[in-house]
C-alpha cells in the first residue's frame, strides 16, 4: 500500500518537476557547428530606435509568430532580423541613395538589405545625389494621376499626326515596354532611367505580368507603372522594326534626317538585341535633337546600353558628374531603383538566416550554361568550377587520400564557408556537397553547400519562377566572394547589387574546360551585348570600344562594352 501511495504522488509530481527543469535552464549555450545550416522561427520585424548620436539601434520582440500564414498576411510576415545592434543612418540610406520617409512596413528591404551587405567603399557623388532628388520631385509632378500626366495623355488618346517643332507640353516621358529573361528586365530598366535622367524624361514602366509582384515602388508618394488603361497599351506586343511609329523605320524612308518630321505624341524606339544599323543610331547626338522634340518616347529593350551613352558628346560630361566613378552605374542605381517586395524579401531572408548567416564567409557561385546541347548538367562544366575555386583558392580542395579522424570540438573552432550555388539544375550543388561530405577539407575549414531552387529550365514571367530567382540574385549579392558565368545578366545584376567583381567562368568551347578556367573581372559593371559600332560624326564603322579608355570591350563577349575605371599609377 506504502509502494502504491509513493508511487501514486510520484505520478502527480513529475509535471510540476518538468516545468520547473524548463523555467531554470535558461538559453541552451551557442553552438555554431549545431547550427550551421539550422532554420529560425519566425518573428515579427523588429522596432527601430534612433539614439541621439545618430545612431539606430534594433529591438527584437519577444513574441514569435508562426511560420504558417494564409495568402493573405504572408506579405507582413518575415523572418527573425539578426541585424547589427548599431549601424549609421547614412548606411541605411546607402550614402543618401535613399530618400528617407517611406512606409517602413510597406517594402521592409527598402532600409533593410544595407544590413546584410558589406558596407561600400563605393560613395555616391553629391552630384547623382541632388539629381535624384529632383528627379524624384519631377516624376511626383509629372507621374501618373498628376495634371500635366493626364493633359499630355489627351495627346495620345487622339493619335495626333501634327508636327512639332518645339516643347508641347511641359513634361516628357520614356515608357520602358518589359521584355526578356527578369536579369535583362532589371537592366534595361536601368538603362532606361539613366537616360531619362539625362533627358529631363520621366520613367514609366509597362508592369508585364509580375513587376508589380517583384518589386516596390522607388520613389516618394508616386509610381512608376503604366495603367492597364494606358491609351497605346494594346500595340505594345504589336510593336517591332517595321512599326509605322518606329524611329529606325522611319529613317530607312529618308536620306536625311534632318528632313524626317516626327509626330508629336510618340515614337516608338526599337533597341533590342537584334536591331538594325538604323535603330542604332539613337546613339547618335543627332537623333537624339529630333527626338527631344516629342512627348512620349516608347521604348523596347533587353539591353544594358550605358556604355555607348558614355560616348555620346551631349551627354559624357553630365554622365562624368553623376558617375565620376564609372564602374559604379548599376551598383548605385541598382540598389536605388529595385527594392523586393515583402514577399520576396521573406524569401531572401528566411533562406539567409537558416543557411548563410553563420558562415565565417559566403561563398555565391553562379551558374548559367549556353550550350547547343541542352541546359544540362555537363561534367565539363562541373569540372570547370572545381579548377577555378580551387585555382584561385576561393574553396579548399579536399584529402582524397587520408581521411584522418578529426576531433572539432578539441581542435579549435574550424573556419565556416557557407556556398551559395545558383543553377537551373541541382546536379553541380549535389557534387560540390557530396565532395565535401565524404572529404575533410585540406585546410580543416567546414564547407557547406546550399542550393535554393533548381527550375530545370527558364520560365520567364511565371510569377513564382521571377520571385525565386530575384530571391537569388539577391542572396548571391550578400556573397563576400562570388563566382559568376559569363554571358549571364543574372550573374550582372548579383556582381552590381552585392559591389563585388566576380571571377568570371569562361564559355566553354567543344565542351572542353578553359585555360584560365575563370578570371577575375576588372569592373563590376555589366556588359553590353549588342552594342552600335558607328562612328556618328565620321558616319562610318568603328570599334567603340577603342574611344574612351573607361569604355572598353567586356572580358566575357568580345565585341559587348564595358565600362571601366582607369586607375592612373
Amino acid at each position: 500500500m506504502n509502494l502504491m501511495k509513493i508511487f501514486a504522488s510520484l505520478l502527480v509530481s513529475l509535471p510540476v518537476l518538468i516545468t520547473l527543469s524548463l523555467v531554470l535552464r535558461g538559453d541552451p549555450p551557442a553552438d555554431r557547428i549545431k547550427g550551421f545550416a539550422d532554420a529560425r522561427v519566425l518573428e515579427t520585424p523588429s522596432s527601430l530606435v534612433t539614439t541621439s548620436s545618430n545612431i539606430e539601434v534594433f529591438l527584437r520582440p519577444a513574441a514569435p509568430v508562426s511560420n504558417i500564414t494564409s495568402s493573405n498576411s504572408a506579405e507582413n510576415v518575415l523572418p527573425e532580423i539578426e541585424l547589427p545592434t548599431q549601424m549609421p543612418k547614412e548606411d541605411k540610406l546607402y550614402g543618401g541613395l535613399l530618400a528617407p520617409g517611406f512606409d517602413e512596413g510597406a517594402c521592409f528591404s527598402r532600409y533593410q538589405s544595407s544590413f546584410y551587405r558589406k558596407i561600400s567603399t563605393h560613395k555616391p557623388s553629391s552630384y547623382l545625389l541632388s539629381r535624384l532628388r529632383s528627379y524624384e520631385q519631377l516624376h511626383k509632378r509629372c507621374g501618373p494621376n498628376t495634371k500635366p500626366y493626364s493633359a499630355s495623355l489627351k495627346q495620345l488618346k487622339k493619335k495626333s499626326n501634327g508636327q512639332s517643332t518645339s516643347a508641347s507640353h511641359e513634361c516628357k516621358y520614356v515608357v520602358w515596354i518589359a521584355n526578356s529573361g527578369l536579369g535583362n528586365r532589371i537592366l534595361s530598366i536601368t538603362a532606361a532611367f539613366v537616360y531619362a535622367l539625362l533627358t529631363n524624361r520621366v520613367l514609366l514602366l509597362d508592369p508585364g505580368k509580375d513587376l508589380p509582384d517583384l518589386f516596390c515602388e522607388p520613389f516618394p508618394d508616386t509610381s512608376w507603372l503604366l495603367s492597364s488603361h494606358f491609351p497605346i497599351k494594346s500595340h505594345f506586343d504589336k510593336f517591332d522594326q517595321t512599326s509605322p511609329r518606329c524611329y529606325g523605320n522611319m529613317l530607312k524612308k529618308t536620306s536625311n534626317s534632318s528632313e524626317l518630321s516626327l509626330p508629336s505624341s510618340y515614337v516608338y524606339l526599337h533597341l533590342g538585341h537584334d536591331y538594325d544599323d538604323q535603330d542604332k543610331l539613337f546613339f547618335c547626338d543627332e537623333e537624339q535633337s529630333h527626338l527631344g522634340k516629342v512627348d512620349w518616347l516608347v521604348m523596347k529593350t533587353d539591353n544594358y546600353f550605358v556604355p555607348s551613352l558614355f560616348l555620346m558628346p551631349s551627354f559624357e560630361q553630365e554622365l562624368n558628374k553623376l558617375f565620376p566613378e564609372r564602374e559604379t552605374v548599376f551598383h548605385h542605381l541598382g540598389r536605388y531603383l529595385f527594392h523586393p517586395s515583402n514577399h520576396v524579401w521573406g524569401l531572401i531572408t528566411r533562406y539567409y538566416h537558416a543557411y548563410l548567416a553563420k558562415a565565417d564567409e559566403r561563398v555565391g557561385i553562379q551558374v548559367r550554361t549556353f550550350e547547343p546541347a541542352g541546359p544540362g548538367p555537363f561534367k565539363h562544366v562541373m569540372d570547370q568550377i572545381l579548377a577555378c575555386v580551387f585555382t584561385e583558392k576561393l574553396l579548399p580542395r579536399v584529402d582524397e587520400q587520408n581521411e584522418p579522424i578529426v576531433d572539432i570540438l578539441s581542435s579549435g573552432t574550424p573556419k565556416m564557408k557557407s556556398v551559395l550555388i545558383t543553377s537551373l539544375k541541382p546536379d553541380y550543388s549535389e557534387n560540390l556537397r557530396t565532395m565535401y561530405w565524404e572529404h575533410p577539407a585540406v585546410t580543416g575549414d567546414l564547407i557547406g553547400v546550399f542550393q535554393p531552387s533548381h527550375e530545370g529550365e527558364q520560365r520567364t514571367d511565371n510569377k513564382l519562377h521571377d520571385r525565386k530567382a530575384l530571391a537569388e540574385m539577391f542572396l548571391l549579392s550578400f556573397s563576400d566572394v562570388l563566382v559568376t558565368s559569363a554571358w549571364s545578366t543574372f550573374g550582372y545584376v548579383a556582381q552590381g547589387l552585392g559591389g563585388l567583381k566576380p571571377w568570371i567562368l569562361f564559355k566553354p568551347e567543344n565542351q572542353t574546360v578553359p585555360n584560365p578556367p575563370c578570371r577575375r573581372l576588372q569592373s563590376m559593371e555589366p556588359c553590353f551585348h549588342a552594342p552600335p559600332l558607328w562612328d556618328c560624326k565620321e558616319k562610318r564603322g568603328t570599334d567603340t570600344g577603342a574611344i574612351l579608355p573607361h569604355v572598353r570591350h567586356c572580358e566575357d563577349i568580345s565585341w559587348g562594352l564595358q565600362l571601366i575605371d582607369i586607375h592612373e599609377s
